[in-house]
C-alpha cells in the first residue's frame, strides 16, 4: 500500500513547484487559515508533510489543495491522499469517509480499485478477538468483496481475497464460541444451530472439524444417535486423522456404534450433508 501511496506522488513530481511555507494550526480540530497559494506548493507541501510521517498536517494540506483548487486534476489526486493519509495516522473513519467521497466523485479513475481496497484495509486492521461483536469484522469482508467483484484481476483483488479467508476463519470462530457458551449451559439445539452455521457456511476453515466434533456431542446429549452417527463420519470422511475424529470415534463407540467408513455410493462428505 505505502509503495502505491508513493506511485501516486511519482506522478505529480515533475510539475511540482518549490516548497514555500504554509501556514498550519497544530491543532487538528482546526482548519488551516486560508492563504490564497499555487496549487503545486499545497500539494508539494502535503506531499513533504506525508513522507515526514506528519500525517494529521498531510490530511490538511490535501484537503487545502481540494478547498482552494476543488476543479483541478490535483484535487482528485489530494482527495485519495488524505484517505491515505488518514489510514496512516490510524484516523480509519476519517480514511473510509474520504475514499469513499473518491470513490463517488472519480468512479471510473484508475486509482478506485485501491480506494475500495483501503476500506476494506481499514475494516481489517480494526478487527478485534472473537470475544467480541464482529460486525467490524462484517464490514472488513464486505469490502474486500466489493475489490474482487469489481476488480477480479488486480493484485488488489488477490490480497483482499487472501484477507477474506482469515476473516472467514475469525467469524467462524465467534460461531464456535457462541456455540460451546450454549453447549456449556445445556442448551443442545441452539449449540447445535451455531456449529451447523460453521459446517455449512464456513466449511474451508480450520474450525470445520471441532464442528463436526460438537454436533456429535451435542446430538448424543439430546438422543439423536443416528444425527451424531452422520456428522462423525463426516468428520471421519473429510478429517481422519484428526484428534476431532478419535474423540468423535470414542464417544460413538460408547453408544454400540462406530463411524467407520461407508460404502463408496453413501459417501456424502460434509457439502450438503446438512
Amino acid at each position: 500500500m505505502k509503495s502505491r501511496a508513493k506511485s501516486i506522488l511519482l506522478i505529480s513530481a515533475a510539475a511540482l513547484a518549490t516548497a514555500g511555507c504554509s501556514v498550519f494550526d497544530s491543532s487538528r480540530n482546526e482548519n488551516l487559515v486560508y492563504v490564497a497559494r499555487p496549487v503545486e506548493q499545497l500539494y508539494n507541501n502535503a506531499s513533504d508533510a506525508l513522507t515526514g510521517r506528519r500525517y494529521d498536517q498531510a490530511v490538511l494540506l490535501y484537503d487545502e489543495v481540494e478547498r482552494q483548487h476543488p476543479y483541478s486534476e490535483w484535487a482528485s489526486r489530494s482527495n485519495i491522499m488524505s484517505a491515505f493519509a488518514n489510514y496512516q495516522a490510524r484516523n480509519y473513519e476519517e480514511a473510509i469517509n474520504a475514499a469513499r467521497r473518491y470513490i463517488s466523485l472519480h468512479p471510473g479513475n484508475d486509482e478506485t480499485v485501491y480506494a475500495y481496497y483501503l476500506i476494506g484495509i481499514c475494516y481489517f486492521e480494526q478487527i478485534v478477538d472473537v470475544g467480541r461483536d464482529q460486525g467490524i469484522t462484517e464490514n472488513a469482508y464486505a469490502a474486500f468483496d466489493d475489490v474482487v467483484r469489481r476488480y477480479p484481476e488486480t493484485e488488489y483483488a488477490a490480497d483482499a481475497r487472501l484477507k477474506m479467508d482469515m476473516i472467514q476463519d475469525q467469524l467462524a470462530g465467534k460461531e464456535m464460541e457462541i456455540g460451546r457458551w450454549y453447549l456449556r449451559r445445556n442448551q443442545h439445539l441452539a449449540a447445535i444451530n451455531r456449529f451447523r452455521e460453521v459446517v455449512d457456511e464456513y466449511q474451508t476453515t480450520s474450525h470445520t472439524p471441532e464442528a463436526l466434533y460438537r454436533l456429535t456431542e451435542a446430538y448424543l446429549s439430546i438422543g439423536l444417535e443416528s444425527e451424531a452417527m452422520a456428522a462423525a463420519s463426516v468428520l471421519g470422511y473429510n478429517y481422519p486423522a484428526t484428534e476431532w475424529y478419535a474423540d468423535a470415534y470414542a464417544l460413538m463407540e460408547d453408544t454400540g456404534n462406530t463411524p467407520g467408513a461407508e460404502p463408496e455410493s453413501n459417501r456424502r462428505g460434509f457439502f450438503g450433508l446438512f
